[in-house]
């Protein structure tokens, strides 16, 4: 008989306490309303207007009865394609209020996908900035129409249309929201974010008022967030670290929203930072660099008012979280980790954790939730130090993906456990460390990419017969993409100038590859499968030679 001890399970469960929220994200809202109206609730810096909690919700419901007379119902699914402005966060609460399903529509989608995420959703309304950057929206949008049947309705931010949908309401239309609003559930789906797939077509992870309300809530209750906080929020909207760990953590608990600009400005960041007297600040790594790097070229500027802040979406370096300790203040800091599936945040470090564990770690499991590492191969329960499957279960694991079952399946187990596709460790105390991916995921600059939806689109190129993307080492953005071709014309050149005009316009800018490696054939296994290791390992000596 073997005496040899068997690891401790890598499966730990968050704490019981505080209690989660049993109500909606209009119940929680109109809590914090009465016990803290007069506080700020939101700034918006470029349009240079502010709100008290009382005038905040008072504009929400105005744009609430609003939608209810452009005939929005409990359900409906609302688009909001912007980027971070107070007319976002106005929607965002607005739809909540009345049961509408806020459909997040990325602002570097191109047409090719705001018409894919229109479709899938049956989106009928959106509400939209006119245009962004180099993106016109409200001409993308009249273009998508005739493929877009569901889609009826398109109100364009500062347009008299806008004007209309959120003037004051009658005393009879907000009776009207506030009776919607004591009818829906917590349960009810409240919000859809599309996140790629790894077989080609974004998939819309369909989260509820339980799922993103809690998360918010007890992201702020772990940074010990209270009304006399105040979040600069730099990270964009439409993803989850800005509208539930920003928007939703600073809602229940009376702090205020500070919007520094439309997108990442680290000049703009640090200002508002000042201005307002911040106390948390958000951001990937590379915007926390490009913050650094405004101080090491000189910039006085008074960030003593910070204390916390959250550093997501990429691994952190320790030199970047050592520097943003001491010269920003925030020794609070803290590194989450999640997906948007899991609405989103599973881990998360706390504010007096040692520095070295908020480098190597991505924290501890949350609380009211369970986390797992399991062997990829046959589902059991790896042993602490073991590398496996990430796995997360409770409140705040999605729905589903909208009207895709199957894939829902796939990723949702029958015992509830979301199967992440990420590789992790576990130590005796349960913090984790994330050491690869299964999916082939690639991280650039927070953003999350997956190589298959890329695939699919290099293959409408006329002159490439096959495509394989992987992610390369880039010392700015963590990972660059570069894309490995083979033509149908094997005397032909492609390059990535060739490539790049190609894709202009056509998909997300941050989605093109940066570098293009054009092969007769790609590594292959004996059974016939590409090897993506191999193909980075060769990657790295290609662009050592560029260098």
């Amino acid at each position: 008989m073997s005496t040899e001890a068997h690891p401790k399970p890598a499966h730990t469960r968050g704490e019981e306490t505080p209690a989660l929220l049993t109500e909606t994200i209009g119940a929680t809202l109109a809590r914090t309303v009465e016990a803290h109206g007069d506080r700020t609730a939101l700034i918006d810096a470029a349009a240079r207007r502010e709100w008290r909690y009382s005038e905040f919700h008072r504009d929400v419901r105005a744009v609430a009865a609003g939608l209810l007379r452009l005939g929005v119902s409990v359900g409906d699914r609302v688009g909001l394609w912007s980027p971070n402005r107070f007319e976002w966060v106005l929607t965002q609460y607005a739809a909540a209020e009345i049961g509408a399903v806020l459909v997040n529509l990325n602002p570097a989608y191109r047409q090719n996908e705001i018409e894919y995420a229109l479709q899938q959703s049956g989106t009928s309304v959106v509400l939209a900035a006119e245009s962004f950057k180099d993106s016109a929206y409200a001409s993308m949008l009249e273009q998508a129409r005739p493929r877009c049947p569901e889609l009826r309705e398109v109100v364009l931010f500062g347009s008299p249309g806008w004007d209309a949908l959120c003037a004051d309401a009658s005393a009879e239309e907000l009776e009207r929201v506030s009776a919607i609003a004591a009818s829906l559930s917590p349960d009810d789906p409240i919000n859809i974010q599309y996140t790629s797939g790894t077989t080609g077509f974004p998939k819309g992870a369909t989260l509820s008022h339980r799922n993103i309300g809690n998360n918010g809530y007890l992201v702020g209750e772990l940074l010990n967030y209270t009304a006399d906080d105040r979040i600069c929020l730099p990270v964009p909207f439409y993803h989850c670290f800005g509208m539930v760990m920003g928007n939703l953590a600073a809602t229940s608990h009376g702090a205020a929203m500070v919007i520094p600009a439309p997108a990442f400005d680290p000049r703009a960041t640090l200002d508002a930072v000042a201005e307002y007297r911040c106390t948390s600040l958000y951001g990937v790594p590379t915007m926390f660099i490009a913050e650094l790097d405004l101080l090491d070229d000189g910039l006085d500027i008074d960030l003593s008012s910070l204390r916390t802040g959250i550093m997501a979406g990429s691994p952190c370096p320790e030199y970047v979280m050592r520097q943003v300790v001491d010269r920003m203040h925030m020794r609070e800091v803290s590194i989450c980790y999640g997906m948007t599936e899991t609405s989103p945040v599973s881990t998360q470090t706390r504010v007096d954790d040692p520095l070295e564990l908020r480098v190597t770690t991505v924290g501890r499991v949350g609380p009211h939730l369970e986390i797992k590492i399991v062997d990829p191969g046959t589902g059991e329960t790896s042993g602490r130090g073991e590398t496996g499957e990430l796995c997360t279960r409770g409140y705040s694991v999605m729905t589903g993906y909208w009207n895709e079952p199957e894939k829902t399946a796939e990723a949702i187990d029958a015992d509830g456990w979301m199967h992440t596709g990420d590789l992790a460790d576990m130590d005796d105390n349960g913090y984790v460390r994330i050491t690869g991916r299964i999916k082939d995921m690639v991280i650039r600059g927070g953003e999350n990419i997956y190589p298959r939806e890329i695939e699919e689109f290099l293959y409408t190129h006329p002159d490439i017969l096959d495509a394989q993307v992987i992610g390369v080492p880039d010392e700015k953005y963590g990972e660059e993409l570069m894309a490995w071709v083979r033509l149908r014309d094997t005397a032909a050149e492609f390059t990535a100038d060739d490539l790049r005009e190609f894709a202009t316009g056509k998909i997300a800018r941050h989605k093109i590859p940066r570098y293009v490696h054009v092969v007769e054939e790609f590594p292959m296994t004996v059974t016939g499968k590409v090897r993506k290791v191999a193909m980075r390992d060769e990657a790295a000596s290609i662009l050592e030679q560029l260098r």
